[in-house]
């Protein structure tokens, strides 16, 4: 399939990054693979340029509504660093059925995450609301160095996941902005794109300096169809009831790690 035969598919997974935030990209990667007919370690690099330029393209929004804690943001993308780099060099050196199968792990992981992350985010945009909205002060969680720790962790397996599979890694990043850093939500959402934007880059130089090739001339389509996608998909988030659209995008997610599963496991 051709990169503007392509573009229609990058639409819709734009509208689902616009409509979902983290964990719409996830749905990326297959479609490269099944749709598309690229390679796994092809479609998780070119999957790596639609999440840079689509995390880039939401920050704009988040940067003029002042969602976005920039310092914080990089601090955590720099964590990210060493595990994009390790996790673009093992995704060059694992087998393509591996990679399916471990990838199709990561979409139920995120599709479970999606479905039980309702109450705290609810109760974070509540408490955001209350308080008058980005300009409230949040109370944050003391900098203790458990609190380093566990987000210098968090930092680097979010990291890992961007460069062995392609993905951004925002159904990781968001709660423990929320959790752990105690950000408001929409703050959270703003600066994880900061983090998401950073390993896409990171993991990218690294997939091309390991001799990782992307096929331009369908990344660009797809990439371009998908922030056309994300501008309408935010636009479109109001009218849609957010809960029914991400459970039943969480059971999809369970339905093609599935069906990648069991065609990785009997396929040639």
């Amino acid at each position: 399939m051709t990169g503007l035969a392509a573009s229609p598919l990058g639409l819709i997974i734009g509208l689902l990054l616009g409509t979902l935030g983290g964990g719409g990209s996830v749905l990326a990667v297959p479609v490269l693979v099944y749709v598309v007919g690229q390679t796994p370690q092809a479609a998780t690099s070119t999957s790596l340029v639609i999440v840079a330029l689509t995390a880039l393209g939401g920050l704009v929004g988040h940067l003029r509504a002042g969602n976005v804690r920039v310092g914080a943001g990089m601090a955590l993308g720099l964590a990210g660093a060493g595990g994009s780099v390790a996790g673009s060099h093992i995704n060059l050196l694992m087998p393509p059925r591996a990679l399916l199968i471990t990838f199709a792990v990561l979409m139920i992981v995120a599709a479970a995450g999606m479905l039980r992350r309702h109450s705290a985010p609810e109760t974070a945009v509540h408490e955001w609301r209350a308080t008058g909205g980005g300009t409230a002060t949040v109370e944050r969680t003391r900098m203790t160095s458990s609190t380093v720790t566990r987000v210098l962790i968090a930092g680097t397996v979010v990291g890992l996941l961007t460069g062995l599979f392609g993905v951004g890694g925002g159904f990781v990043i968001v709660p423990v902005l929320v959790l752990v850093l105690g950000f408001a939500m929409p703050d959270a959402v703003g600066t994880s794109l900061v983090v998401i934007a950073l390993n896409a880059v990171t993991a990218l130089a690294a997939r091309m300096a390991g001799g990782g090739h992307i096929d331009w001339s369908v990344a660009w389509p797809f990439t371009i169809a998908g922030l056309v996608g994300v501008v309408l998909g935010t636009a479109l988030v109001k009218r849609i009831p957010a809960e029914r659209l991400t459970r039943a995008f969480a059971v999809l997610l369970i339905v093609v790690a599935a069906w990648m599963t069991v065609d990785a496991v009997i396929g040639a």
